[in-house]
């Protein structure tokens, strides 16, 4: 489980296709401490929670490797993830952690796609599009986490969506760099899919 607090921003450094292009290895730089990472650690990328298979250190800088599977490839913007894609991290939460986004699976349920951005003085307005399907679990003041970072709904109408993000979330997370057209990550909201769930069976 994570919280959508992004803890570091990584860089893709190798890239690897392997068992005819099914699966990606993929090796990150961070700035983790290399000995808190264990083999089998989950860490979020974007919002996608992978497994670490090897970890070490290359020039002073901290990677790990993992493995990003077909599924992956075909739900998330894992597939057009290259050399030198920068990835928000976040490491699993551990019992007794400061809990200061929301509950996030790291299983993201699609892709956003960025339809308009509006800078503001030292904030950042984004409207974004999502699938009819996912847009039901949206709601204004609801929860919802992009490329990994816990945020909180602005507006809503039909599959249309919107964020406010504050200048820190700007500097210490990829969302600077958004552009309009640009696909992102989305995982909705644990507690909306439940009570959706709950309400479908009643």
């Amino acid at each position: 489980m994570f919280t959508g607090i992004v803890t570091d921003i990584g860089e893709i450094v190798s890239f690897k296709p392997v068992a005819q292009g099914q699966l990606h290895r993929l090796r990150i730089a961070c700035g983790y401490d290399q000995t808190t990472i264990a083999d089998g650690a989950s860490i979020a990328n974007n919002g996608v929670c992978l497994t670490v298979v090897a970890s070490g250190v290359a020039d002073g800088k901290t990677w790990f490797d993992v493995d990003a599977a077909a599924e992956t490839l075909a739900l998330t913007t894992a597939k057009h993830w290259k050399l030198g894609t920068k990835l928000n991290l976040e490491r699993a939460l551990k019992i007794g952690d400061e809990l200061g986004g929301h509950i996030v699976a790291g299983h993201a349920d699609g892709i956003a796609t960025i339809i308009s951005r509006e800078d503001l003085p030292d904030m950042a307005r984004f409207e974004l599009s999502t699938t009819r399907e996912l847009a039901r679990f949206i709601a204004t003041k609801g929860s919802i986490t992009l490329d990994g970072v816990s945020l909180t709904v602005n507006t809503v109408e039909d599959t249309t969506f919107s964020v406010l993000i504050i200048p820190h979330t700007l500097e210490v997370t990829t969302i600077g760099g958004w552009k309009v057209g640009a696909e992102v990550n989305i995982e909705v909201d644990l507690m909306a899919r439940y009570a959706a769930r709950l309400t479908e069976m009643k």
